[in-house]
């Protein structure tokens, strides 16, 4: 290979680099046009935003492992870009459609949106927060899931208020989280339902939370398995081990 060959090459590897940043950084166009929808009240806009993102975040990762980013585009810290990111996408964003949606009326609202982005800042700073199996310890505050569901069923106020209080508590205990992508354990059946729930999160706010949407027990099913999933894998000894 010549040194022109060499360097084509390097510079091709670096444009490869950068440009999974490039696509990561889209997620805080995406979190800003889902901030103006919750602004004025669209809320299934908001979410469709949202899931946007979500999809986004779970396509970067793998690219910016296949790219190697952290050698060829390293002027870029992509982890924290990643967290700014997934903190406007999975608390802020959605903490403040929880507390303007009226799901939680009075004092539960300002509780509950004090509790997520409080708790999930700490959390997001935790440097304990990964596995040695690339899971998460502790509900990692993907509370864009919770809250969606919560839009799709609009329990009583207290189970809301509940479940805010009992993830809250859980970022920051011993539990097992799966990340769908990187958590090889189970990665056949967790990927695909990850991908599952994006397509009924999606259409759920397609069809404007409709009460009668299949979309909804999609959601409710396929939330649970990767609420739960983790945690039945600490219960569940690996075979070999």
């Amino acid at each position: 290979m010549t040194g022109a060959e060499r360097s084509l090459m390097a510079i091709t590897n670096e444009f490869k680099a950068l440009s999974v940043h490039l696509l990561t950084a889209t997620g805080a166009i995406f979190a800003m046009l889902a901030m103006l929808a919750a602004v004025d009240g669209k809320w299934s806009l908001m979410f469709v935003w949202l899931v946007v993102a979500f999809a986004v975040d779970g396509i970067d990762g793998p690219l910016a492992r296949r790219y190697h980013v952290k050698h060829y585009a390293a002027q870029f810290d992509g982890v924290l870009l990643d967290l700014i990111i997934d903190y406007l996408t999975y608390v802020f964003i959605p903490a403040f459609a929880l507390f303007k949606s009226g799901l939680l009326p009075g004092w539960t609202g300002w509780l509950a949106i004090f509790v997520i982005t409080f708790a999930s800042a700490m959390y997001f700073a935790d440097t304990r927060m990964k596995t040695k199996d690339n899971s998460f310890s502790g509900f990692p505050g993907c509370w864009n899931m919770l809250i969606i569901v919560m839009f799709a069923l609009e329990p009583n106020f207290w189970v809301i208020l509940a479940l805010v209080a009992v993830l809250a508590v859980g970022m920051f205990m011993p539990l097992k989280f799966i990340h769908p992508v990187r958590t090889e354990r189970w990665r056949a059946i967790s990927l695909p339902i990850a991908l599952a729930w994006t397509f009924f999160a999606g259409w759920a706010a397609w069809v404007d939370f409709h009460p009668e949407s299949w979309a909804h027990w999609g959601l409710v099913v396929t939330s649970v398995y990767l609420l739960f999933a983790g945690i039945a894998q600490q219960v569940i000894p690996a075979r070999g081990t």
